[in-house]
């Protein structure tokens, strides 16, 4: 071969190499707490929404970077008195079967996640029904009033109508169970990205969708490998050889420290979540108020804050101020909850109960190891003001069976809890309407007639400025009767490698007031 030929040769070789490095399949691979749920309808965890918002589209998203929501699958809406939505279809989106979406969709997803009453459908009790005007226009009626709906339709994931009518299961009447068994294993939505295999304790493979109706850019993640449940040193030595791309916000600060230290980037989203030290209010001693301002003024907060930082700029934590993180709309922006030994006594002095009769059990979650340092915080904190807590493991699945009753729910429990909408009435209505007592946001089962109130005088007052002020005045009224410890606001933190581009989690001004949508992989970009 002569040396002009093998030049030419090389030159080839070189290219070929270099097209094949440029097209090469880029994987992100993550991993959150199991257990995923697919079904959209039943979607409410952590990773059921961050699998939910890629693969499903909803009618409104929240605005990036700002508050409010803006048209997604709708291309406007509009309300005349706060009772009667009407919405504005695109007319070019495409079901990832081919199907396109027209408002009997909407319906249908509707209709089945009030007929279902599972997941997040809660948010939709004050709706009375949705109705097709015609294919591309919509309209829900509401019952009353009711100021968080537009929020609302952020856990409304549309579904393909015709797709699950060919797959409907066993059950009783004409839609069967509503494609509950397909949709546990298969999806219908339009996402960016297209479901490839799901295994709800170990994985969710998910792919680009070609026929998006909004172009993917090519740096987005090709696929993406939604994991479950690994132990945090796995996922430690995954991301220190290459690969994984993004822990879970479960890690230990130590161990965050030690990634960040050895080169991974710390992701954030913080605004959205809060960490409630929930007291039974129902049975001694936490029904006596006197008793719950005791041991929120016992509470170490500062010592709380220090025990999940990170490094000297991220913390796992930040300073409450109440009921509400700050940032949310009703949040006060008054001094931070602090502890007060002093205060402590007084108000203990003042509980009808003794010291000596108080049988006080202090719960942590067996899923969330962090907790049993908070549980042990708690538990030398009270002895200083003289109360005995005797600390308990509790795993998970236990916990939410046991606090469906006032008389089985521990005295102490500890539990992130998000906004599931954006909205503080989502925050807010689930934990401390006395409608809403005895489930995992609820185990307070507080009835306290000015916060119920409060709480439905927040839901029917459209101007937004007369909002804030409503939930202000809730926010003082539980900061007041202490159901609750407000520990400190939620700072979620995610190790990731240098191989992804996260802007949603890394820039403020690109950030989401909704719990897990910074999660949306057509907005990441990965490096070859």
């Amino acid at each position: 071969m002569t040396s002009v030929s093998k030049t030419i040769a090389a030159a080839l070789l070189a290219a070929t190499a270099f097209c094949a490095h440029a097209n090469a399949e880029t994987v992100l691979r993550l991993d959150e707490s199991p257990v995923g749920e697919l079904d959209p309808a039943k979607a409410s965890d952590y990773a059921d929404s961050i699998v939910m918002y890629n693969v499903y589209d909803t009618l409104v998203i929240p605005k990036q970077g700002q508050p409010g929501f803006d048209p997604f699958l709708a291309t406007s809406f509009e309300t005349a008195d706060g009772k009667t939505y009407t919405f504005k279809l695109r007319t070019d989106v495409k079901f990832q079967s081919g199907n396109p979406l027209t408002a009997d969709d909407v319906v249908f997803s509707f209709d089945r996640m009030k007929a279902l009453g599972q997941g997040l459908s809660y948010l939709f009790e004050n709706v009375e029904k949705a109705e097709a005007v015609d294919p591309s226009t919509v309209t829900f009626t509401l019952k009353d009033v009711y100021a968080p709906f537009i929020s609302a339709l952020t856990r409304l994931p549309i579904v393909d109508k015709a797709l699950v009518l060919q797959n409907l299961g066993e059950g009783d009447g004409e839609m069967k169970d509503w494609g509950q068994a397909y949709l546990s294993a298969h999806a219908a939505g339009s996402g960016a990205y297209r479901l490839v295999s799901h295994n709800p304790q170990e994985e969710t493979v998910m792919a680009k969708n070609p026929d998006f109706f909004l172009t993917v850019p090519d740096a987005a993640p090709d696929t993406v490998r939604l994991r479950y449940g690994l132990e945090a040193a796995t996922v430690r030595t995954l991301i220190a050889q290459g690969e994984h791309e993004i822990s879970s916000q479960w890690l230990p600060p130590e161990v965050l420290k030690s990634l960040a230290a050895d080169g991974a980037q710390l992701l954030t989203e913080k605004g959205t979540t809060e960490f409630y030290i929930k007291l039974n209010t129902a049975k001694p001693p936490f029904d006596d108020v006197e008793c719950r301002l005791a041991v929120s003024y016992a509470f170490d907060y500062d010592s709380g804050i220090r025990m999940v930082a990170v490094t000297d700029e991220v913390s796992q934590g930040s300073p409450a101020t109440g009921a509400l993180p700050v940032g949310m709309l009703g949040a006060l922006s008054g001094e931070p909850m602090k502890r007060d030994v002093e205060k402590a006594k007084e108000h203990l002095a003042k509980c009808r109960y003794t010291p000596e009769e108080m049988k006080i059990d202090l719960t942590w979650i067996g899923e969330v190891p962090l907790e049993e340092r908070f549980a042990l915080l708690m538990q030398a904190n009270f002895a200083e003001i003289g109360l005995k807590a005797e600390v308990r493991k509790l795993p998970w699945a236990l916990f939410t069976e046991q606090v469906a009753k006032p008389e089985n729910t521990p005295s102490i429990s500890q539990i992130f809890v998000n906004t599931m909408s954006g909205d503080p009435d989502s925050l807010l209505y689930t934990m401390y309407h006395s409608s809403a007592a005895g489930t995992w946001m609820s185990p307070e089962h507080l009835k306290d007639a000015e916060v119920d109130a409060l709480l439905e005088k927040g839901r029917t007052t459209l101007d937004e400025a007369e909002r804030a002020k409503v939930y202000e005045e809730l926010n003082k009224r539980l900061v007041a009767i202490a159901p609750s410890i407000f520990a400190q606001d939620q700072t979620a933190v995610f190790a990731a490698s240098d191989k992804v581009s996260v802007p949603a989690l890394s820039d403020p001004s690109k950030a989401f007031a909704l719990a897990g949508f910074g999660f949306t992989f057509r907005l990441m970009e990965m490096k070859q």
